[in-house]
C-alpha cells in the first residue's frame, strides 16, 4: 500500500525548508506569497522585527472592484502590482522573495513578475 503526503504537507514542508535558507531584513524585507483556492495574498515582512511593512491581496475591496476574478494570473499580477507600489511608495526597493513553498508558476511567477515591473528588485 502506497501512502501519499498531501499537497499542503509537502507545501508547508518545502516553506519550512526555504524560511530556514532567508528571512527579511530591515534593508531587503521577505516578499511573502500565499495564494489559496480563492485569493492571492502579499506581504512585505521585517523578520528582525516581526513587522508587516506592506500587504495586498484580491480580498480587499478596491481589488475585488477592479477584477473579474480573484484567483486567476490576472488577478495574482494586479496584487504584484499593488504590493510593488506600496512598497516603492515606503521607500523599499529590494527585498527577498518567499514563494511560500508554491511552485513558481502561474499565479506566484505572474505576481513576482507584475511586483518586479512596479519597481521591486529580487
Amino acid at each position: 500500500m502506497i501512502n501519499k503526503k498531501s499537497r499542503t504537507d509537502v507545501r508547508e514542508k518545502k516553506h519550512r525548508k526555504i524560511r530556514n535558507r532567508f528571512s527579511g531584513t530591515p534593508e531587503r524585507p521577505r516578499l511573502s506569497v500565499y495564494r489559496s483556492n480563492d485569493h492571492m495574498y502579499a506581504q512585505i515582512i521585517d523578520d528582525t522585527k516581526g513587522h508587516t511593512l506592506a500587504a495586498a491581496s484580491t480580498n480587499e475591496k478596491e481589488a475585488k472592484a477592479a477584477l473579474k476574478h480573484t484567483n486567476d494570473t490576472e488577478a495574482a499580477a494586479y496584487v504584484g502590482k499593488l504590493i510593488g507600489q506600496r512598497a516603492v511608495d515606503k521607500g523599499i526597493k529590494e527585498v527577498v522573495f518567499d514563494r511560500g513553498g508554491f511552485v513558481y508558476h502561474g499565479k506566484v511567477q505572474a505576481l513576482a513578475d507584475a511586483a518586479r515591473e512596479a519597481g521591486l528588485i529580487f
